[in-house]
């Protein structure tokens, strides 16, 4: 399967293992837009409000790009810690948006990690995921 791992940039630090492991399994992963350069939203915030706006619209235009050539994405919701709360399962509203992407052009949906308690609980459900439970072993193609 092609996947397209999805998450906050606090999960970065994750993803290599996860690769790894995926491209043992046979999987063609696909990495999130900024993995390469993690900064460049905050440059991007820098250089203004403007800039700011057309960077986010590019990087969303980029994942559905990238969503519509793969066969699933896989969230990697992990806790996150901000400000001394821990948000459990976290999944930021960009990430959201690209399941929302994955879910209206057909991919299947894997959470690594349980659904997160809070506002949008009720839609994620509704995007039927897959939860993992963290074992890649459950994702599996549709002749699998």
């Amino acid at each position: 399967m092609k996947i397209l791992l999805i998450c906050s940039k606090a999960f970065y630090r994750d993803i290599p293992p996860i690769k790894a492991a995926l491209g043992r399994l046979g999987h063609k992963v696909y990495l999130p837009n900024c993995f390469d350069d993690p900064g460049a939203e905050s440059e991007a915030w820098q250089a203004g409000g403007r800039e700011h706006s057309a960077f986010k619209a590019a990087m969303f235009e980029k994942s559905r790009e990238t969503i519509n050539k793969s066969d699933a994405v896989l969230v990697l919701n992990f806790d996150k810690e901000k400000n001394g709360a821990v948000y459990k399962n976290y999944i930021g509203g960009a990430t959201f948006l690209e399941m929302y992407d994955a879910f209206v052009s057909g991919k299947k949906i894997y959470l690594y990690n349980g659904i997160p308690e809070g506002i949008l609980f009720d839609e994620i459900h509704g995007f039927s995921p897959c939860v993992i439970h963290g074992d890649l072993d459950l994702i599996r193609g549709e002749d699998e």
